[in-house]
């Protein structure tokens, strides 16, 4: 290879830093405020399965002028930034608060003999454990939509990928993948589907069986890529995507044997399970959201600490180096944040529902549903949130979906599939916060996440196909 060709190769492969990629998406955005006009729905409250939800009134959008209140001026976009750092400060806080607290649990050693044990019980079988939390994070996904209730658990995930031999992005995987898809498939998912069809007018939890079919097909398709990673990591860890990057949690193969699980780990992994029970029970039954779920790894850290005899200082120097470890991945979640801040003060996240609802009417029945599958994708990134964007959304591509001779179960299908896989890509989502407590920049974790985003992509696309072809 010539110099000239190497230097080529070298600039190709150089990716720009991560905070500078999405203040670049953040001006495109402001950008946009000036160019798309500015409009909106009108909206009306409407209980949805008990909850009352704002949805926007059919045949309703109209445009608003240019004004004074929804022309951000350059000063806007740059107080953005702060503005998304105060409006995302639960989810900072969640990133600062569970890595700190798990910063000290893992220092107690009660996870690295947990490990050690596990691994020594596997005795090189480490594929079947692989596939079943996989399909532990699917399952609470898919049934009950739980994402944030799983953070606490990245920590131990990415010391686990490492000491199998793999890498920190690998072990992140198998629970981001795991949860993402199952939530994506959405079986039973409290989120989307159950509120998808309660407003299409459709029976709760119908066409399950062919959601099962889904989460399969996902999840298969995950675990074949997730191993294609992980068999080049072990053919040659030069091809590790995560080379030259210092992890954050690391559980070392040959240190792990010197660890023992004794009286003090079984009690410490016996509060961590009972902590973690709560918190399922708290956000299953009790309503519980981040603030409660940081308020319980508080105290799971401070059990742990008095078990394992810790001093006072030692307890808040260790739980400060845990947030200091995560003030990357913490604070991007705020920058991120600004382009919501941006659109919604620009007043410009309907028009584009609009003109995007308005292009499905002129599809062919064959093609909406591909074509609702795109628009959902994309408006995921301007509202990322499962429920949000149903009581938005579905009000519009439901009526459209009896014009274009497209049952309405096939549009809540594509409603979710485009929120669901695109959940793990958009930077607006909560992908951002899985590699902020996992500690892995996000270039990287698109590096290896954008070409199965392609193969979920075009699985998603046949699905809705078959869907259609049959009748769903």
């Amino acid at each position: 290879m010539s110099t000239e060709t190497k230097k080529k190769k070298k600039l190709f492969e150089k990716v720009p830093h991560t905070y500078f990629i999405i203040v670049m998406v953040v001006l495109f955005v402001w950008a946009l405020t000036w160019i798309v006009p500015s409009g909106s729905f009108d909206y009306e409250t409407t209980v949805i399965n008990g909850v009352e939800r704002e949805v926007p009134v059919a045949n309703s959008y109209h445009t608003i002028e240019k004004n004074s209140d929804n022309r951000v001026s350059f000063l806007d976009f740059l107080t953005s930034f702060h503005n998304g750092m105060v409006d995302n400060a639960d989810l900072i806080m969640l990133i600062f608060i569970v890595s700190g607290a798990f910063f000290i649990i893992v220092k107690t050693g009660a996870f690295h003999a947990l490990v050690a044990a596990t691994l020594r019980k596997l005795n090189g079988k480490e594929k079947p454990l692989i596939i079943v939390c996989f399909a532990i994070f699917a399952t609470g996904g898919t049934l009950f939509g739980m994402l944030n209730e799983f953070n606490g658990f990245y920590p131990l995930f990415v010391g686990l990928g490492i000491a199998l031999g793999y890498d920190a992005l690998f072990g992140m995987a198998i629970m981001t993948l795991g949860m993402d898809l199952g939530f994506a498939s959405g079986i039973m998912n409290p989120y989307t589907v159950v509120i998808g069809q309660s407003i299409a007018g459709l029976p709760i939890y119908s066409a399950s069986w062919f959601r099962v079919i889904v989460l399969l097909v996902f999840s298969a398709t995950a675990l074949f890529w997730l191993f294609r990673y992980g068999k080049k990591i072990k053919a040659d860890p030069r091809k590790s995507l995560m080379n030259g990057i210092e992890p954050r949690y690391s559980f070392d193969k040959s240190e792990l044997e010197q660890y023992v699980m004794n009286g003090k780990c079984k009690l410490i992994i016996l509060e961590i399970i009972l902590g973690i029970a709560v918190l399922m029970y708290g956000f299953l039954k009790l309503e519980w959201g981040t603030t409660e779920l940081t308020g319980i790894f508080i105290l799971m850290a401070v059990i742990a600490a008095v078990i394992d005899r810790q001093s006072p200082d030692q307890f808040f120097d260790d739980f400060l180096t845990g947030c200091e470890h995560v003030v990357f991945g913490a604070l991007i979640v705020g920058v991120a944040r600004a382009m919501l801040i941006i659109m919604d003060q620009g007043q410009i996240v309907d028009t584009i529902i609009f003109y995007g609802g308005t292009a499905m009417k002129n599809l062919p029945s064959a093609f909406a549903a591909e074509g609702m599958l795109i628009l959902q994708t994309l408006l995921n990134f301007f509202i990322p949130s499962g429920s949000g964007q149903a009581a938005t959304i579905m009000p519009i591509t439901a009526p459209i979906a009896d014009m274009v001779g497209l049952s309405r179960q096939v549009a809540v299908l594509a409603y979710q599939f485009g929120d669901g896989l695109s959940n793990t890509l958009w930077p607006t989502c909560g992908i951002m916060v899985s590699c902020g407590l996992a500690g892995i920049p996000i270039d990287r974790w698109w590096k290896f996440f954008a070409p199965l985003f392609g193969l979920l992509f075009i699985a998603s696309s046949i699905l809705l196909f078959v869907a259609t072809a049959i009748g769903l």
